[in-house]
């Protein structure tokens, strides 16, 4: 697959949610977003409202962490934390689905976490939703399982997983998520995508969004 610089930029979602990142930190990031022409920054919800400041008058999004990172939060409590992530300048989301609910069989509340942010959509239409299904923890029947319920649940995006918990993307991973989503269904690719070598496999593999806190290492190599 053939993939410019600015072609490859601009599905990238460049990503700082560390426990310890500061302002500073932020508005590198953002600097770093205008100068390679990334589509997006993704920021946990105290940095939203700097990035969107930082960001303004460009074509760049800001997206917030809801639930992050382990996605146990009520599911009232994941719409406030969506609400207020809007309101403080945030246009995409990228929410950690519950996944003990999943995996105790409660599908029906795994559903309802996920519709507890999508519902946002109702009061903000142009916001994207992508969740987080953590791919590594999960059997292959529960991928598929959980690939289905967001799709069901409203979402724009199907997100492979946060990167801090057994691994990150797979081929394997997201071949089976487009295969399960259709071709009109976003899927993102996050966690251990390090190189322009790995983010071109991961597109080739159906992945249409890439999530990556080392963005401009990726795009320095480009070819």
């Amino acid at each position: 697959m053939n993939i410019s610089r600015g072609q490859l930029a601009k599905i990238i979602d460049s990503t700082l949610v560390k426990a310890t990142a500061t302002k500073t930190d932020v508005e590198n990031l953002c600097r770093e977003a205008i100068q390679y022409g990334f589509g997006c920054v993704v920021v946990n919800p105290t940095y939203v409202k700097l990035a969107a400041s930082f960001l303004k008058g460009t074509n760049i999004k800001v997206c917030s962490t809801v639930g992050f990172p382990f996605g146990v939060s009520l599911p009232e409590v994941k719409a406030l934390e969506a609400i207020k992530a809007i309101e403080d300048g945030a246009s995409e989301l990228d929410m950690v689905a519950n996944l003990g609910a999943l995996k105790s069989g409660d599908h029906e509340l795994f559903k309802r976490d996920i519709r507890a942010v999508t519902d946002v959509k109702r009061l903000f239409e142009d916001v994207i939703v992508k969740v987080i299904i953590e791919t590594p923890l999960l059997t292959i029947e529960e991928k598929i399982t959980a690939c289905r319920i967001v799709k069901e649940a409203g979402a724009d995006f199907v997100k492979t997983s946060t990167g801090l918990f057994g691994g990150g993307a797979t081929v394997e991973d997201v071949r089976l998520m487009r295969r399960v989503v259709g071709k009109d269904f976003g899927v993102k690719a996050a966690g251990g995508i390090r190189t322009y070598a790995d983010a071109v496999t991961m597109i080739e593999a159906g992945a249409d969004r890439i999530g990556t806190s080392t963005a401009v290492a990726i795009i320095q190599g480009a070819p």
